[in-house]
C-alpha cells in the first residue's frame, strides 16, 4: 500500500544509501492524514489534490466537494433506512400491495400518485 501512495505521489519518504524507503515521523502524519482521508470517504484522486496543492482556496473546493457527495450518499441512506422500516413496521402480509409502498415506488418511477399495474405488483413479489 505504500508503494502504490508513494506512486501515486501521496508519499515521498527518504531513501538510504541503499535506495531502502525510510519513513520517518513527517511520512507517519502523513500516513495517518490519508488514511484518515480514505475513512472519510475520499478516494485517492481527491487525497493527492489535497496533499498536492499549496493552495487553501483548492483544498477547500476538495473538501466542499467531498461534503456534497457524502451527504448524498447519508440522503440516499436515510431514504433506504426509512423504507425498510416502513416495509418492517406495514400491517400488510405482502409489502408490494401496501398503499404507502406503493406510493414510494410510483414516485421513484416518476409515476406521481399512480398505483402499479397488477403484472409490476407482481413482479415486486
Amino acid at each position: 500500500m505504500l508503494r502504490h501512495w508513494e506512486a501515486m505521489g501521496l508519499l515521498t519518504p527518504a531513501r538510504a544509501a541503499d535506495g531502502r524507503r525510510r519513513y520517518g515521523e513527517v511520512d507517519g502524519y502523513r500516513v495517518a492524514m490519508i488514511l484518515q482521508a480514505l475513512e472519510a470517504g475520499l478516494g485517492l484522486a481527491e487525497i493527492r489534490r489535497l496533499l498536492a496543492t499549496a493552495d487553501p482556496a483548492e483544498r477547500r473546493q476538495v473538501l466542499v466537494e467531498q461534503r456534497a457527495a457524502l451527504a448524498e450518499r447519508i440522503a440516499r441512506a436515510q431514504a433506504s433506512l426509512e423504507l425498510l422500516d416502513c416495509a418492517l413496521d406495514c400491517e400488510h402480509d405482502d409489502i408490494a400491495t401496501c398503499p404507502h409502498f406503493q406510493a414510494v415506488l410510483a414516485e421513484r418511477a416518476g409515476l406521481g400518485e399512480a398505483t402499479p399495474s397488477g403484472e409490476a405488483r407482481d413482479a415486486l413479489r
